[in-house]
């Protein structure tokens, strides 16, 4: 079992190429992705949708990716020739005004935007290369503390599940006694309307009415299934979240029909306790992938 809450960081440097990403992973009902990257690897987003794709089945998912070029040709000055031009033109002007010409190569250096300064060309190849090693190692450690995350989970839904469990059997043992009270308390009205000649025929009819009316016994074999198939699905490596859900709408399914069909207050009230434990159960199964 995984959880969908998780952090992941990974850095790698290759040939002076320098990336990290970061991943940050919460509950969510489908894999959702959002990506904030330098603008000079966007063109990397659609590799990394489907690298995150390949190993997450569910969540959001933020992923932060920093960039450096460390290399010698990362960046490339040249000058503005014309703007150089026009700077010198301006200065001719005003030559002749008794001001000392000290025009020098770093003097032209300092005039305002006449040193271009761009990126190099970035090698697209080496960056996917880069973007792989770097996200797979991300992914790797996201993965692994999504992994202990669901190993205290599960632990903790087997709890809950075990609580469930135990008052369907509560309920199991209580049945066949709200069948003999209902018996003995038909008896007594009867035998206080019309004395002692029951008519024991009529007596057992209206009581096997009452017992079929009130079966659970569907219900309650429906509910060992599911909870048998919960705690299967708990041991399982891969994505389970969704049939997760539906076991869990299937058990408070059963449970709201015994609740119906009871007319013993014991028998509501651990119903009513059964659905809480459920709606827990349903919490905290939002965070499973």
């Amino acid at each position: 079992m995984l959880s969908m809450t998780g952090y992941g960081r990974a850095m790698c440097e290759v040939d002076g190429r320098q990336l990290s990403i970061e991943l940050k992973s919460v509950n969510h009902r489908f894999l959702d992705l959002s990506f904030r990257m330098p603008r000079n690897l966007m063109f990397l987003e659609d590799d990394a949708r489907k690298l995150i794709g390949a190993r997450l089945a569910r969540g959001h998912v933020d992923v932060f990716m920093t960039y450096r070029n460390l290399r010698s040709d990362a960046k490339q000055v040249t000058v503005d020739r014309a703007l150089f031009d026009a700077y010198a033109a301006a200065l001719d002007t005003v030559a002749d005004a008794g001001l000392r010409d000290d025009r020098t190569l770093m003097s032209v250096a300092r005039m305002p935007d006449v040193m271009v300064i761009t990126e190099g060309e970035e090698d697209q190849e080496a960056l996917r290369a880069l973007l792989k090693q770097t996200l797979a190692q991300a992914l790797d450690a996201l993965v692994a503390m999504r992994e202990r995350e669901g190993v205290e989970m599960a632990a903790d839904l087997n709890r809950k599940v075990d609580a469930i469990e135990e008052m369907t059997g509560q309920i199991e043992a209580r049945y066949p006694q709200t069948v003999a009270e209902y018996t003995a308390r038909l008896r007594a009205s009867i035998e206080e309307l019309i004395g002692q000649n029951v008519d024991e025929t009529r007596l057992l009819t209206e009581v096997a009415v009452m017992a079929d009316r009130s079966a659970i016994a569907e219900e309650t074999v429906r509910l060992h299934s599911h909870i048998q198939q919960l705690r299967e699905c708990f041991v399982r490596s891969e994505p389970i979240g969704r049939r997760l859900d539906f076991l869990v709408q299937e058990l408070n399914r059963e449970v709201n029909t015994i609740s119906s069909k009871s007319q013993d207050i014991p028998i509501t009230r651990l119903a009513v306790d059964c659905k809480a434990e459920i709606e827990k159960l349903r919490e905290q199964l939002q965070n499973v992938e």
